[in-house]
């Protein structure tokens, strides 16, 4: 992939900015649970979220197909290349471009600061991977985050229409748990043991590794306040407890 690819690459972002829009569009048309109704401020979170899953739908199953349709990518992290998951790739920094637009333009950037800081370093890494070519199938093996994000974001639309009945909570609960473990934490360990391994600590390896390394520190807090809230809420203090208004998402 070389630089005849970076023109056609902008406007696959650029189209994919304007599809998430056009998915928000259509979220604003559905109906909205009375718990979600009631409280305006969180009308602006619901609809987020609605776009949120659609991505994580969508790019989940997208990158296990293209995992699936070509494991021989498995044994080349660093110069492997298939059309799907340069088209991934495109696809999701276009919803991650979005994301970031959204809380902004939203005013909502002070309670959700971790997730620009979060999508600043997706789409740095992503655009990189769009110039060079290189650790396409790195970053394929990181978009299986979203099948776990599936779950994560079901159990926030759940809170946030507090469903009455707890059994669909409970029983995504321990999905999501184990999600978390076979599509982020697995996935999330394995690369950082890869590049500190075999990448070298320079130019984008170093920026990749470095990326890499921050993002472990969020997933494992994010991890750490999953387990306070879903299993062992005795845990929490009382500053923790904080209501669905006050946060973009508890972990993302």
């Amino acid at each position: 992939m070389g630089p005849g690819w970076r023109a056609p690459s902008a406007a696959l972002v650029a189209g994919s900015v304007a599809i998430f829009a056009g998915f928000r569009r259509v979220a604003l048309a559905l109906p909205r649970p009375a718990a979600v109704r009631s409280r305006p401020g969180r009308a602006w979170r619901w609809l987020n979220l609605l776009v949120s899953f659609a991505h994580s739908v969508l790019a989940g199953l997208w990158a296990l197909f293209s995992l699936w349709h070509a494991p021989e990518l498995l044994s080349n992290i660093q110069d492997g290349y298939s059309v799907s998951g340069h088209l991934l790739v495109c696809f999701s920094s276009g919803y991650f471009i979005h994301d970031t637009l959204d809380i902004i333009f939203n005013h909502q950037s002070r309670s959700s600061w971790e997730y620009l800081v979060h999508h600043a370093m997706a789409i740095s890494a992503f655009v990189s991977l769009i110039i060079t070519g290189r650790f396409l199938v790195a970053a394929v093996l990181l978009l299986l985050v979203e099948v776990s994000n599936i779950f994560l974001t079901i159990r926030m639309l759940l809170k946030m229409s507090n469903v009455p009945s707890p059994v669909l909570y409970e029983a995504n609960k321990y999905v999501n748990l184990v999600m978390y473990f076979a599509f982020r934490l697995a996935p999330q360990a394995y690369l950082t043991w890869y590049f500190l391994r075999y990448v070298e600590v320079q130019g984008q390896g170093a920026f990749l590794t470095a990326n890499l390394l921050l993002l472990d520190a969020m997933i494992l807090m994010y991890f750490s306040r999953l387990l306070r809230s879903d299993f062992f809420p005795s845990l929490q203090k009382g500053s923790a407890r904080r209501d669905v208004d006050g946060e973009k998402f508890l972990i993302d």
